[in-house]
């Protein structure tokens, strides 16, 4: 049997939004707004999203898949910008992308029978890749551009000897994949051990058997370890070229 949370348990989950807002208060951090906004716009997406995909269940497989799963690339492709809005076809490049990590992802999942091609499927596990994939792109590009500016005078240094871009990035490049993929390297290490997955967790709440549940789990989980190193080798190796110039010479994005 499923169970179920009624409206008046939800009530006293705000308990859990008055803890952050007192550490916020007596640390004098000025969190305060962030909290509480997050939470009250956090709740009202959820419950959105709830109805949005109560409907999109009904569609059918054809209609409702593309339709949520174009939405969630094209505002994931916004908020990944972000990271590095000031480079030159950053926008392009991180919804190419995602189009392509999707692609192949959901690809694999229909020819090796994975999963079956029905919204309540494919639309839950493609936001888990495609949230995913934004993070590991967002990373990557806030990364870049630490690296890049911090190693400014090591790059004109080596461009100065002779070095091609390419060669003068390859550290950049090196550091900027590593700290884009750790997270989900040592978030797959531990699964099972030091958490129990959400995706496993929420089919054995529904009632699913446990095995069952890792089967699943180990789909999404190996499927986003895939997708998220995928995209961020792929805005990385995108957009390295554009802290240069034509002539090859270093410059600052927005130049």
């Amino acid at each position: 049997m499923t169970p179920e949370v009624s409206n008046q348990s939800l009530f006293f989950l705000i308990i859990f939004v008055v803890i952050p807002l007192t550490l916020s208060y007596f640390y004098q951090l000025g969190l305060g707004k962030n909290v509480l906004w997050s939470a009250f716009r956090g709740t009202v997406q959820l419950f959105a999203i709830g109805y949005i995909l109560t409907y999109l269940f009904d569609l059918p497989a054809n209609v409702g898949i593309p339709l949520m799963v174009g939405i969630m690339i094209i505002i994931a492709t916004f908020h990944a910008r972000q990271k590095g809005k000031e480079l030159p076809y950053v926008l392009p490049v991180i919804f190419i992308s995602l189009i392509f990590v999707e692609g192949c992802v959901l690809t694999m999942w229909l020819v090796f029978d994975m999963v079956q091609f029905r919204p309540s499927e494919v639309i839950p596990m493609s936001g888990m890749v495609i949230g995913n994939s934004m993070v590991a792109m967002g990373l990557a590009l806030e990364r870049m551009k630490s690296e890049f500016r911090d190693n400014n005078g090591r790059l004109l240094a080596a461009l100065s000897l002779g070095a091609e871009p390419k060669q003068a990035s390859h550290l950049i490049v090196q550091r900027t994949l590593h700290a884009a993929l750790i997270p989900n390297v040592d978030r797959l290490k531990t699964i099972g051990l030091v958490q129990l997955p959400g995706m496993m967790t929420g089919l054995i709440l529904g009632g699913v058997e446990p095995v069952m549940a890792i089967k699943y789990q180990l789909v999404i989980s190996l499927s986003i370890f895939s997708s998220v190193s995928i995209s961020a080798m792929f805005v990385t190796l995108a957009m390295y070229r554009y802290f240069f110039n034509k002539n090859k010479q270093l410059i600052e994005p927005g130049e």
